[in-house]
């Protein structure tokens, strides 16, 4: 388990995946596309692992360039086209969006450019403790919960779905961190939906872990029975 200190200009876990899986099913829609959640909410987090060096200013460098994330991103555009836009934007939502309007300092351009990127005025600097910070990542909290009831993308976190385990990210080096220590690394508000996460992943995982393929042959008889007649 990872214990990190937060950064006073950073957004939070919440907000991040939030805001990757809203843009990620919205991208999704107008192609026809049914993107894996578990996979956008993952990549909605991934820059922030230049905070796993603890290297002094070395958070929001080359991980949060946008040019890193197109060359990441380059032979997945040549292999499958537009089906992965919305992973993209999941990504490079975490800097453009998310820390830039929180705090800002981002190589946004590395290697291309290393000065620093900000917003420019007359755009405020928001704390990532403010009000404005807290009640925005509250709305995408509630905007997310939304689109997946809606959606029914809720019911993916309890299949046994291979892909779920890469759900292990979040939990241990952004949720389960965030109630290590005194005092939280999050203001009060944020605290039920960081337990939401934690808790959904969580049984996430354990259900890809611990249950059978045949225990959820049997839960999903249908989906079974189209896998054994294909048509």
């Amino acid at each position: 388990m990872f214990a990190f200190k937060r950064r006073n200009k950073t957004s939070f876990a919440v907000g991040h995946m939030a805001l990757g899986y809203l843009l990620g099913k919205a991208s999704a829609k107008p192609l026809n596309l049914n993107p894996n959640v578990a996979i956008l909410m993952v990549l909605s987090i991934i820059p922030d692992i230049d905070i796993l060096a603890r290297v002094e200013g070395f958070h929001r460098g080359p991980t949060h360039s946008v040019i890193t994330a197109l060359l990441i991103f380059l032979p997945f555009f040549v292999l499958y086209r537009q089906k992965a836009i919305p992973y993209f934007l999941a990504l490079v939502s975490h800097s453009l969006i998310g820390d830039l309007f929180i705090g800002g300092n981002l190589q946004l351009f590395w290697p291309l450019q290393n000065t620093p990127v900000f917003m420019p005025a007359p755009f405020p600097d928001i704390p990532i403790n403010s009000t404005l910070n807290v009640a925005a990542e509250s709305a995408l909290f509630v905007a997310a919960l939304v689109v997946m009831a809606k959606s029914r993308d809720f019911v993916v976190f309890f299949r046994r779905n291979l892909s779920n385990l890469v759900l292990v990210i979040p939990i241990f080096t952004v949720l389960l961190p965030t109630f290590v220590g005194y005092p939280l690394m999050v203001p009060i508000l944020l605290v039920p939906p960081h337990i939401f996460f934690l808790v959904l992943f969580t049984v996430a995982v354990s259900i890809l872990i611990f249950s059978s393929p045949k225990q959820n042959s049997k839960a999903n008889p249908q989906h079974s029975s189209n896998n054994a007649n294909p048509h």
